[in-house]
């Protein structure tokens, strides 16, 4: 995803933006079978660029783009197979167009993709700078993707690494294992994949891991979680709070990465994200100007918005207002070239 504010992009900054719009760069137009057609329209404002921009995992994300006519275009693997997801806004209404084996699927869940499982009228801005921030981005809805295995996968990637690294290794091992996109996405000089099948990401040898940067205890914890992939897509079923239990069940699998799903695959408003190295003091600095807040001041400062703290932290990454930094980043080390 790309970055929301004029600093280099941050996970943390990545998780509360938006998908924004290049100024060329499209889709090839070949023929293809014709898509599967949904129209949709939302009950309340909406801006496909804030709903779906936390699936986009880096600008050059071989299974998410956004087009300078104003689409969003998803590559993804269903339960019913791969599915190409094209997603445009014409007035108040929304026209989604599929193809694939998981064309039908994707249609069906369309309008809880775009939100309509959210309730933003539930939320109540008790700061001044949480309060503009959603004046200014009244589209802002929770996305719900259904889906647990293809938020897991990159989420594991990231942890205790840079963002850029994470974003590498994303796009490398799911364009080199990953399948072509069904439809015309799937075509052309930028082609998109769909992520590989469970029974693929435990075939990837270990050399592969390590070419795409990724250490033995990361590939460990996606090996794992592959092989127990059914059981937890099951969890889409659950309140966001048991699904979280079952995906920790899965050694390697903490509280960190466990939120960073649900927001994701059940649009969980109140899964916030603890443990990660920027956002306490982003969400400290923003509501108390204390940029050394740990997680325990970030989750204090967020009671006030109990069931709803997710959204708050998103409206606060969107406020651009984040602590100058004081540090060197954190030094990329590439595994691959060792």
């Amino acid at each position: 995803m790309a970055g929301r504010f004029p600093q280099r992009p941050t996970r943390t900054s990545v998780r509360g933006g938006q998908a924004a719009v290049p100024a060329a760069a499209g889709i090839p137009r070949q023929a293809a079978a014709p898509p599967r057609v949904r129209r949709w329209t939302p009950d309340g404002p909406l801006d496909l660029g804030l709903v779906l921009g936390p699936l986009r995992r880096g600008p050059a994300d071989p299974t998410f783009r956004a087009t300078a006519d104003g689409s969003v275009w998803r590559a993804t693997r269903t339960p019913a197979g791969p599915g190409t997801l094209r997603v445009r806004a014409y007035g108040g209404e929304v026209l989604g167009e599929a193809w694939g084996p998981g064309a039908e699927w994707l249609l069906e869940q369309l309008p809880e993709l775009l939100g309509a499982a959210d309730d933003p009228a539930a939320f109540v801005p008790r700061h001044r700078i949480v309060a503009l921030a959603r004046h200014r981005r009244p589209g802002l809805r929770l996305t719900r993707t259904g889906l647990v295995l293809e938020s897991l996968i990159p989420s594991v990637l990231e942890q205790k690494v840079t963002t850029d690294e994470a974003y590498r290794a994303w796009r490398l091992l799911v364009r080199r294992f990953g399948e072509p996109a069904p439809g015309p996405a799937g075509a052309g000089e930028r082609p998109m994949f769909v992520m590989p099948a469970p029974r693929t990401w435990a075939l990837i040898p270990s050399w592969e891991w390590h070419r795409a940067g990724v250490d033995d205890k990361r590939a460990s914890t996606v090996l794992r979680a592959v092989r127990v992939a059914a059981r937890l897509e099951q969890a889409v079923d659950m309140p966001a709070e048991a699904a979280r239990a079952r995906l920790e069940v899965v050694p390697g699998v903490g509280p960190w990465t466990s939120a960073e799903v649900v927001q994701r695959s059940h649009g969980a408003a109140d899964a916030v994200t603890v443990g990660d190295l920027h956002l306490p003091g982003i969400v400290g600095w923003a509501l108390a100007g204390d940029r050394d807040a740990d997680d325990s001041v970030m989750l204090r400062l967020l009671e006030p918005y109990a069931g709803q703290r997710h959204r708050a932290v998103r409206l606060i990454l969107l406020s651009g207002c984040v602590p100058g930094r004081r540090a060197p980043k954190m030094r990329r080390v590439d595994i691959g070239a060792l």
